[in-house]
């Protein structure tokens, strides 16, 4: 007897008791309704990893390994090159055709200018006074560790910031590979690591440590590791109140890989909690130690430091450049800072707009670097340099570089950063090196 059967138009179909065979044979996991496929077809790539889909634990340290000699080469050309610049800038501190010459020490001590010095303070001393609390904590706790082993907490900066510089590379290099391509990845951490200020990721400052954990954040965002990007983000506000604003990129990206949709939020939201926790234990501290949980924001009124608008500080570097000698030194140095913003201002804005521009399922990068652009903007200083500290500030966008890099396919423009960014970075340590204002 036949399992088919004619239906009105004298087409054959299936019979009830074929299809229960069929039926039979399908997996219950594979078997939708309409509803529950019309979710899976209106959601875009996302970038969130089943269980089954995650990359074995050899897979998952070949490609750390890959992306670590990828920009091994870069690490240590840098340094090498810092340490020839280190090393002939102590002519400057000879006369011509001197017999005399310096203490070997002194190629080490070069590096001990402005920042480290705070740094060094509250590491040897803790918080001593209410103005240093301006620096956050992580970074000069990491010092006195280490200093334990060293015995010169200075000497432990330099090293916490170079191996944090490099384990910040190689996040950087697997983040943008995985997500864009090797080229690309390549090169972003190439014109990183030649911007012109890119030596304080050489120096004892917190800056290499706080990308560090804001590149590994974000990171951890885009595979969906939430407890990984909070835990990522807390150690970066414990180390830069800017740590707070990796918050703005983690709801962002979080809603998108669950697709906008509220019913699908889980616990595991909770641990964007991370990025303002490391804020508040330090507000805490301040509190029990000064009496005042905003000391560290207070502590800005030392450099002269007020919130205004985002345009205020521009507007100001600007007309100081416009009203004084081109030739002195408010003027170079309103340029040196005005310059860098506004290349950031281009970079952020083509995050969003024109051929450069990111996708939206990469729209994380994006806010990432108006959030952190917005904030460095929102506090000039009153004075003759309404920028100050800007051309350094700017290093923490990171997300600009991988604009920038994707203009980097062009060999013009590629010849041209190269060239430029090189020279400022080679005269701007020398400025560093010697004691010059560099900060």
């Amino acid at each position: 007897m036949s399992s088919l059967t004619n239906d009105s138009e004298g087409k054959e179909k299936p019979s009830p008791v074929h299809m229960q065979e069929i039926y039979s044979n399908i997996p219950s996991s594979v078997i939708v309704s309409g509803d529950a496929r019309t979710d899976v077809e209106t959601a875009e790539a996302i970038p969130i990893q089943t269980t089954d889909e995650q990359p074995e634990a050899g897979s998952n340290w070949r490609q750390w390994k890959e992306s670590f000699w990828g920009v091994l080469p870069i690490f240590i050309a840098t340094r090498v090159a810092f340490f020839l610049l280190t090393y002939v800038a102590t002519l400057f501190s000879l006369k011509n055709f001197s017999a005399g010459s310096l203490r070997l020490n002194t190629l080490l001590h070069a590096w001990l200018r402005w920042d480290s010095g705070h740094f060094i303070a509250i590491a040897t001393k803790g918080y001593d006074l209410p103005y240093r609390t301006a620096f956050f904590p992580l970074f000069p706790l990491l010092e006195r560790g280490l200093a334990l082993l060293t015995s010169d907490p200075f000497v432990a900066g330099l090293i916490i910031a170079n191996i944090a510089c490099l384990a910040m590379f190689t996040a950087l290099y697997r983040l943008v590979r995985e997500d864009f391509d090797a080229e690309r990845a390549y090169r972003t951490v190439l014109y990183f690591s030649v911007f012109p200020t890119a030596f304080f990721f050489a120096a004892a400052y917190n800056e290499s440590l706080f990308l560090c954990f804001s590149v590994f954040s974000i990171y951890h965002m885009r595979k969906g590791h939430w407890w990984w990007a909070g835990l990522s983000g807390f150690l970066a506000s414990l180390t830069r109140s800017a740590g707070l604003f990796l918050l703005l990129p983690f709801l962002y990206e979080y809603l998108r890989q669950h697709n906008f949709r509220l019913r699908t939020v889980r616990f595991d939201i909770f641990s964007s909690i991370g990025m303002p926790a490391g804020l508040g234990i330090f507000a805490l501290y301040c509190y029990y130690r000064f009496h005042d949980a905003l000391a560290f924001s207070h502590a800005q009124s030392v450099w002269h430091r007020q919130l205004h608008g985002p345009w205020h500080g521009l507007l100001d570097a600007f007309l100081i450049i416009v009203h004084r000698s081109v030739l002195s030194f408010d003027s170079i140095h309103n340029v040196i800072d005005l310059s860098a913003g506004l290349l950031m201002l281009m970079a952020v804005v083509l995050c969003f707009i024109g051929p450069w521009k990111f996708s939206r399922k990469h729209w994380i990068y994006g806010i990432y670097a108006a959030g952190f652009y917005l904030f460095l903007l929102l506090f000039p200083s009153d004075g003759t340099f309404p920028l100050q500290s800007l051309s350094r500030l700017v290093l923490e966008i990171f997300p600009a570089f991988i604009v920038l890099a994707a203009i980097g396919k062009y060999r013009q423009f590629n010849l041209y950063y190269l060239t430029l960014s090189g020279a400022m970075l080679c005269f701007m340590l020398l400025q560093f090196l010697t004691g010059y204002w560099i900060v």
